[in-house]
């Protein structure tokens, strides 16, 4: 067994500040829309992911994989949703086992309401701290580790 490849200094300094962001940037968001909106924040995400879709509906398998979580949590979120009336499912018209996941009229007033409150938290905690520059680099950061890899590590 060969030995593991452990991280230098800089690695192990940028590895730890990610971690934290991983951490606390979800916790800090999900208590603004909690206080805010009365949702948590992956149910702001289903419905903000439902919205940025044509007809306001994805294939449940779809949007799992967007909102970056299993079948079955997202199914235990949806379920949720609909007893709010904020989405409904539908059976999916090309696969009889498919299900699409749809945005109702009262879940887009629902993320409309809390959206302002929400990209006010994302740029106080994230975008104001960075310039122009550090944006663009951001997101090409993040590209590269969302992307899923060819082959394995």
């Amino acid at each position: 067994m060969s030995e593991p490849r452990w991280l230098d200094d800089d690695e192990a300094a940028a590895w730890t500040n990610l971690v934290r962001v991983l951490m606390l940037l979800p916790a800090a968001l999900d208590r603004q829309l909690r206080e805010e909106a009365g949702i948590p924040h992956p149910y702001y995400q289903i419905l903000a992911n439902l919205s940025d879709r044509p007809d306001h509906a994805i294939r449940m398998t779809d949007l799992a994989r967007l909102v970056g979580t299993t079948s079955s949590r997202l199914s235990h979120a949806v379920a949720s949703l609909e007893q709010r009336d904020w989405v409904r499912r539908e059976a999916c018209p090309t696969d009889k086992r498919g299900q699409i996941c749809r945005l109702t009229d009262e879940g887009m007033a629902t993320l409309v309401a809390a959206a302002p409150g929400h990209v006010e938290e994302v740029r106080r905690l994230v975008f104001d701290r960075l310039s122009p520059d550090e944006v663009a680099q951001l997101s090409t950061l993040t590209a590269k580790l969302v992307t899923p890899r060819s082959s394995a590590p």
